[in-house]
């Protein structure tokens, strides 16, 4: 009987990938891009609960909006730091830089709706002007 449960025990590429819904393929391409170095069992890959939790700090710092370069660099502070303060702080650095771009570009997107929305009102206009002056097409007779 196995007590352990799936976070503390290796596991393979199909599982992983599974578990956090990529393809092997994703996975292969972080441990070329050495984000993940799972240990081989002849052909096989084993993965143990540091790569499980180095994939989920990749996933999450994508979906966040953080390059893989920026991910790599948080992530490896934890080889470095143990009291994770320098990564604290660096995370914290990427954040105010993330967050300040994303209102930059809520500022832009926002900004683009208005010149939408004007240019579309006088398209309107200009439309409803013309479908009053043209002549009406009679039923014949």
């Amino acid at each position: 009987m196995n007590s352990v449960g799936p976070k503390t025990e290796t596991c393979g590429i199909a599982e992983l990938a599974r578990e956090f819904d990529v393809t092997t393929r994703t996975i292969r391409f972080y441990e070329d891009q050495g984000l993940i170095t799972p240990r081989r069992a002849g052909q096989r890959r084993v993965y143990a609960p540091r790569d499980r939790v180095r994939l989920k700090l990749i996933m999450r710092g994508k979906r966040l909006g953080f390059s893989l370069d920026e991910i790599r660099e948080i992530i490896d502070l934890y080889d470095v730091d143990p009291t994770e303060r320098t990564q604290l702080r660096l995370l914290l650095g990427k954040i105010a830089e993330r967050r300040a771009a994303l209102t930059r570009q809520q500022r832009d997107i926002d900004s683009l709706l208005g010149e939408l929305e004007t240019l579309e009102e006088r398209c309107s206009g200009l439309l409803e002007a013309k479908e009053e002056r043209a002549p009406k097409v009679g039923t014949g007779g």
